[in-house]
Formats: structure tokens, sequence, C-alpha cells
């Protein structure tokens, strides 16, 4: 594997009203192989993916991994979000975005929250998502089953064997995707009924389960 090249920076979406904060990590020598779009859910940010080395893993492995913080989180918190949490944003806003970061094609890693971006994204623009990784995403019942098997992209449906409520919600719902396989991640432990904030967030086994 090759070394990675780390750097940090801000994109600006016309929309949003000031910058959105990004990181990003390529291979410090040859050719690029693969655009990573990391997304992240609501009490996580791009610097998760920083320490648990995901931006890393990937650029040395050939990839371009670019890590956002979405508006109004992490460092973007001055960004104004094109919708409120919960409902759909604009197809075109990540569309903006890829093109602001000079990325083609990406494959989108998309944790809870960031389903009211990923999914419009990938419905309104298919041919910019070249492989769609989905971790309990939010919004999912906002499409009908015959909108999800019209989606010919790769899918890898990410998903705990503790999941409950919105995990097997958003399960079901993106089962309906013609061309998706299913990974299961074990929790390592959960102590008494999990809070309702949790289960918007990507913990940290599930980023660990299929990044490394």
């Amino acid at each position: 594997m090759c070394a990675a090249k780390m750097t940090e920076g801000s994109v600006h979406v016309e929309s949003c009203k000031a910058p959105m904060f990004y990181r990003q990590a390529e291979p410090a020598t040859g050719e690029v192989h693969l655009s990573v779009l990391l997304l992240h859910g609501i009490r996580f940010s791009s610097e998760n993916w920083l320490n648990i080395g995901t931006l890393e893993t990937l650029a040395k492995a050939g990839c371009r991994a670019v890590a956002i913080d979405l508006p109004g989180f992490g460092q973007s918190k001055s960004a104004v979000a094109p919708s409120a949490v919960g409902e759909l944003a604009p197809g075109g806003f990540l569309k903006q975005v890829c093109e602001a970061l000079g990325m083609g094609p990406v494959v989108v890693v998309s944790p809870s929250l960031s389903g009211m971006y990923s999914l419009p994204f990938l419905f309104q623009h298919e041919a910019l998502v070249r492989a769609y990784i989905p971790v309990a995403p939010i919004c999912t019942e906002k499409f009908t089953a015959e909108q999800y098997s019209s989606i010919q992209t790769p899918s890898l449906i990410v998903y705990g064997d503790q999941d409950a409520q919105l995990g097997e919600v958003s399960l079901n719902n993106l089962r309906s995707l013609a061309n998706h396989k299913l990974h299961q991640y074990k929790r390592m432990e959960r102590r008494g009924p999990m809070p309702r904030e949790r289960e918007l967030n990507l913990p940290r086994t599930h980023i660990h389960s299929h990044t490394h």
C-alpha cells in the first residue's frame, strides 16, 4: 500500500451561505482508482472518519476519500442546511458539493442523518453515484419500493444484529434496491434501551465493520 496525503479545506455551495469544511485523503503517489464521499450522523462529523483511520485506509488503498462536515455540523456550523433535519434535501445539493470538489462519480457512504442528503442524490443523479453504502439512513420511508427497484447502482446495505426501529425500517425499505448486497455487523455491547438520538448515529462499531 502507498502512503496517504492528508489535507483539509472548505467548499462553497451557493445555497449554504457559508463554506463547508472537509477532510481529504489521497494516495501520495500513484493513480486514484476510486472517489469516496464520506457523510456522517447527527452527533458526528468528518473528524470521526479521521480519528478511526478510515480516510487514511482508503487513501492507502488507492482511493480519493473526502469526508465533509454537513451544514450545521462540525466545522460547518455557519453553513445553512438546504432542508430541516429529517426532510429530504434537494438532490442537486450533493451534486454541487461533488462538482465543487472536482469529484466524478463517487462511492457514497451514508450513515443515519445523512440519508436526507444521499437518497435524493441517488434518485435524482444516479449516474453520479458509483456505489451506495447506506448505514441505517433516515428518510428511507419517503420513497416507494418501485422507486428503489428502479435504481441499478451497486449498493451495500450495512445493518446491525441488534438494530431496532430506524435500523429495521431502513433495512426493509432499502432491500428493494435492485442491485444490493447485505452486510451485518455485530454490536460490541449494549446496555439498556438505545436513546432515540443514538438511532440516528453511526457508532464506532459500524464504521470499523465496513471500512477495515
